[in-house]
């Protein structure tokens, strides 16, 4: 997009350019929108089977406890209940997890967070269940829970792999560079949840061969899959995952503590059995965000270019590992952000604590450390009498630059283009301060402060992430293609989570071959594995496998007229539903050429190599990046400390814009999310225990808390080896919002905002 194409955009504004009717570029619309609109999309919540049981599970309502004992034997007695399993009952593997196994299925010993699961049920009836769970008698010698995780360290083992999950010491540069400038900080993450729309369900069917369906909203479903028949002592062939409509994922949807209850009660009692979790078990058992503590000393010369960052960052990664090494590597790497850094010198530590699990959301890693960075930044224009933008302006990265971690920027990385974007963007109108003006107060339009309270604050963000997975992770997808009675069918187990693939691989195969009519054939795990859905992978590694083997098909399709008139397929085009040669004497129709047809071709897409961090937190561990630039107007009231953001600017390098409408819908939903990190997000754990598992307790920005959006720019330099060019675009706003704001807020008030969400305090200046 040029500069002078560069427009401010909303989801309410048609895209800038004509909407093509389809393929690659077109705002096509999801398959699946007139079914969730109208009610009858089929979520796992809504699935029923002849001679359904119920499920319910019991968990601990300690942090931490030793088990004295289990009695079932109520609980078996009530009449209507048909199974009750505890850790006895487990015929496999009794412990799983999302990257490390060490998470039991059902605590036996001790007992390590609150909520876990110590026992499940099936019952005739969904209050018999209930009741019978409630009804299992386990004795609790209850112990002091390790909850600050800088005690960790010291404290006795809380699991038998120890308390240290991860240690990553990164060394980049000279350790004895100093500067002449140096700003200090220390910055506190709360604990965020991906507070997904639908609760967590599911419906497990015993199969006739003695293995097990299992109807779940798995975004993993290949993973989970290969957990389950471990954990069930069966081969990977006799359990089967079916996905169901998922209700949204900013996550690994579907906690796999949930899912193994469920398919051990179908097997023992040989019927279906359904679970849904109410909304309280769905705080308690999913992986939420990890509390990060950093500490950071930034050296800069007297023009404020960097010349070395210190940091040391301890995520607390709750009772169980999850995929904590994998935020971890993530925020060492990310530690200084993109900037330049000729000297890095970063502690990173992931440990356990007796809090509730952290693991996979949206920018994990990237998230915490960006709020942290981003307000050295703002400390170091202070010290210096600099903008901020401009002394964010000296140290940008580009292509070329190297990383701390070693590896060079080979990517497109036009940072500077992005907050020079951002940056000039003109700023929304001042509100006048009279009686006779409608004066939207920080607390809302009835806000008891007064309008003489209120300051308005500009501040900036740049954020990145990494795409696809990291550190030698073998990323690979396979898709079919398949085509008959002009008619395309595309079988990719690649889950739709929201993210638009379903929508994309449609695209993909109407840009190829032509063809109007596109179905993407539901997700199970009979087909080829093709991985999580995160990172924006799928747009990459199931999208580059669905754009080969719809490419395989049109050389089927092409060689018979390619041969025919003596010419190769590459002198041949498909568009707008015709074939025409290059010279113009070959003209048909692709369903003229498909008449009487059937093609098909599988193919794969797998990136090129990465290799883990090694002892000095060196490696070419990312396949690619992907940045952000975000400028934050905020008015604050300064008696009272609420925040209202008025507008948030977004420049972001996309590569290529595949769906207009689809991009600017996932970028809006990425800086929503953000404002909710910044501003009201917080899982408050007292002790280790859960306080207001529920959405009243736990408050999510709603429309009214959402600001404008601007999409000022769109950098469509493309990524030459990722397939279409394309990068994904709904985590990285997630990532940089959350520091803009809070830099805002600092413009406003001149307090340091240290800690994430921005508590009321934080933003209180005493005198007017």
């Amino acid at each position: 997009m040029s500069d002078e194409a560069a427009t401010a955009t909303t989801a309410a504004e048609a895209p800038a350019a004509e909407p093509l009717a389809h393929g690659l570029g077109a705002s096509l619309p999801h398959a699946d929108a007139r079914a969730k609109t109208e009610g009858t999309f089929p979520y796992a919540a809504d699935l029923w089977a002849e001679g359904l049981l119920w499920a319910a599970v019991l968990r601990s309502p300690h942090a931490h406890a030793r088990i004295v004992s289990i009695d079932t034997t109520h609980a078996r007695a009530m009449p209507g209940v048909r199974a009750v399993v505890t850790h006895e009952d487990v015929p496999g593997t009794s412990r799983h997890g999302r990257g490390t196994p060490d998470r039991p299925v059902f605590a036996s010993e001790v007992v390590r967070h609150h909520g876990e699961p110590i026992a499940a049920v099936a019952a005739d009836h969904p209050d018999t269940a209930r009741m019978a769970a409630a009804a299992v008698i386990v004795e609790y010698e209850p112990l002091d829970p390790v909850t600050d995780p800088e005690r960790a360290f010291e404290a006795e083992p809380l699991h038998p792999d120890g308390n240290l999950i991860r240690h990553i010491p990164l060394r980049h540069g000279d350790p004895e560079a100093a500067g002449e400038i140096v700003v200090e900080g220390l910055y506190r993450i709360g604990r965020q949840d991906p507070a997904p729309i639908g609760a967590e369900a599911g419906l497990a069917v015993p199969r006739p061969d003695g293995g097990v369906e299992l109807y779940l909203a798995s975004t993993d479903p290949h993973s989970d899959r290969n957990t389950a028949a471990a954990c069930f002592g069966l081969p990977a062939d006799r359990v089967k995952i079916v996905v169901t409509g998922v209700p949204g994922a900013t996550a690994d949807r579907e906690d796999q503590g949930f899912q193994l209850p469920l398919g051990l009660l179908a097997l023992r009692t040989g019927c279906p059995v359904k679970l849904t979790a109410s909304r309280e078990e769905s705080f308690l058992g999913h992986a939420h965000r990890h509390p990060t503590l950093l500490r950071y000393r930034h050296h800069a010369d007297a023009e404020g270019r960097l010349v070395k960052v210190e940091a040391q960052i301890l995520l607390d990664a709750g009772a169980y590992a999850d995929t904590s090494a994998d935020a971890l590597a993530a925020a060492v790497s990310f530690a200084c952000g993109p900037y330049v850094v000729p000297n890095a010198f970063i502690e990173g530590w992931a440990v356990r604590t007796n809090n509730p699990p952290s693991g996979h959301v949206r920018g994990e890693g990237a998230m915490q450390v960006c709020a942290a960075y981003e307000a050295q930044m703002d400390k170091l224009a202070k010290k210096l009498g600099l903008d901020p933008a401009e002394v964010r302006l000296r140290n940008v990265l580009a292509t070329g630059d190297v990383l701390p971690i070693g590896q060079t920027v080979t990517c497109p990385a036009p940072v500077a283009e992005l907050l020079t974007a951002v940056r000039d963007f003109p700023l929304p109108a001042l509100p006048k301060d009279g009686p006779e003006e409608d004066w939207l107060l920080p607390g809302g339009p009835e806000g008891a402060g007064e309008p003489g309270a209120v300051r308005r604050g500009v501040g900036y963000g740049l954020g990145m992430v990494h795409m696809l997975g990291a550190e030698g992770t073998d990323e690979v997808s396979t898709a079919t293609v398949r085509v008959h009675d002009g008619v395309a069918t595309v079988i990719c187990a690649a889950v739709e989570s929201g993210q638009g693939f379903t929508t994309l691989a449609r695209q993909i195969v109407q840009e190829t071959l032509g063809i109007d009519e596109v179905h993407v054939a539901p997700v199970d795990t009979d087909q080829p594995p093709a991985g999580a859905g995160c990172r924006g992978r799928h747009t990459w590694v199931s999208g580059g496998a669905v754009e080969r083997a719809a490419k395989m098909v049109r050389t089927q399709l092409l060689q018979p007229l390619a041969h025919q008139f003596g010419m190769s397929t590459e002198l041949l085009q498909i568009a707008d539903g015709k074939i025409t040669s290059y010279d113009g004497v070959l003209s048909t129709t692709v369903t003229e050429a498909l008449e009487g047809k059937e093609l098909w071709a599988t193919a794969q897409c797998r990136p090129h190599p990465t290799e883990p961090l090694d002892g000095a937190g060196q490696g070419d561990a990312f396949v690619g990046l992907a940045f952000c630039a975000i400028r934050a107007v905020v008015d604050v009231d300064v008696e009272l400390g609420s925040v209202r953001v008025v507008e948030l600017a977004v420049a972001q390098d996309v590569g290529r814009v595949l769906n207009p409408a689809q991009l600017v819908a996932r970028i809006e939903g990425g800086v929503t999310q953000g404002v909710g990190i910044a501003l009201t997000e917080n899982l408050r754990t007292p002790r280790g225990l859960i306080r207001h598992p529920d959405l009243t307790g736990y408050a999510l920005p709603t429309a009214l808390d959402v600001p404008e959006i601007r999409i000022v720019k769109l950098v469509e330099e493309r990524d030459v080896v990722a397939p279409f060019g394309a990068k994904p675009v709904s985590a990285v706003p997630v990532v940089t919002s959350p520091a803009a704001i809070a830099s805002a807020v600092r413009a406003a008030t001149g307090r340091p905002v240290n800690r994430l969400p921005i508590r009321p305090q934080a933003a209180v200046v005493n005198a007017r």
